[in-house]
């Protein structure tokens, strides 16, 4: 199966960025790609972390979901729709009067038909403080709750098991292990890793998922220079179960694609059946 990490530099307007996800899109179903994965904030990253707010919605209904329902069934793809912001139908009670209402970051799976199969609301809240640069989700985002996985019947005559994931949480090799222990056999990361940790950590961090895991891993990212001045990562990439890099681009708007073979997934874990080796 053909998988795509579409890589992205998301501004502070949706319309510009719906406008380059469609092209991106377009690209990786040109390309022959089943599945494409957007970044984490695919539809916007501004200049404050409360411009979200602004653009969220409820589940089911607004213009970010229709706009990738509308793409997955003209382009009959398989679309993971990075992040958006979406309203909790019980919001968490605000700690002071003052202080905003949360939302979810929330990754949706959509099939060829439109259809939305998957929602995984982002369980781990990014924080960070350098003393230059300071980011804190928990001051706008409300916390995920549980896992989710989904199951894409490809062309290849294989049922890839898909275990979905944003970003922050790839620091939490738990929720990876409990997708392995669920049967999982592709691992998606879509990512807005700052550019002073993803240079650190980004890299090895997925290659030791995919390894520790037997899985493959698609991770998109956002990748440059965001107009409020913000420098993402980047270095979109897919891995294979042995933790090898299948192809990765390194900053700005591109496709990002591989095969992955389900084949090498049961050699991998036949040859080395560390799965069924756990302990704990």
């Amino acid at each position: 199966m053909k998988v795509a990490a579409l890589q992205m530099v998301s501004t502070s307007a949706l319309d510009h960025n719906l406008s380059q996800a469609g092209a991106l899109l377009a690209q990786a179903s040109a390309q022959g790609a089943e599945l494409a994965v957007l970044p984490e904030y695919f539809c916007l990253i501004g200049a404050r972390d409360s411009d979200k707010l602004a653009i969220q919605e409820p589940l089911g209904a607004g213009p970010i979901q229709d706009f990738i329902a509308s793409q997955a069934r003209k382009l009959g793809l398989w679309i993971v729709a990075g992040t958006l912001p979406l309203t909790p139908s019980a919001p968490a009670p605000a700690a002071t009067a003052g202080e905003v209402q949360r939302v979810f970051n929330t990754s949706l799976a959509f099939d060829p038909q439109g259809a939305c199969v998957a929602r995984y609301d982002k369980m781990h809240l990014f924080r960070y403080d350098n003393g230059r640069e300071a980011y804190d989700e928990s001051r706008v985002l409300q916390a995920g709750a549980s896992p989710s996985q989904f199951a894409l019947a490809s062309r290849d005559g294989h049922t890839w098991q898909v275990g979905m994931s944003v970003c922050y949480d790839l620091r939490f090799p738990e929720l990876y292990r409990s997708y392995a222990a669920r049967g999982a056999d592709l691992l998606l990361v879509p990512s807005a890793f700052t550019h002073t940790t993803g240079q650190a950590h980004w890299e090895v961090l997925l290659r030791a998922r995919a390894i520790e895991n037997l899985s493959f891993v698609a991770a998109a990212a956002q990748g440059g220079t965001h107009p409020s001045g913000r420098r993402t990562w980047g270095q979109s990439m897919l891995v294979d179960p042995w933790g090898t890099v299948l192809a990765q681009q390194a900053q700005e708007p591109g496709v990002v694609i591989a095969e992955l073979d389900a084949t090498q997934l049961t050699q991998c874990r036949s040859q080395l059946p560390a799965l069924q080796h756990r302990l704990l």
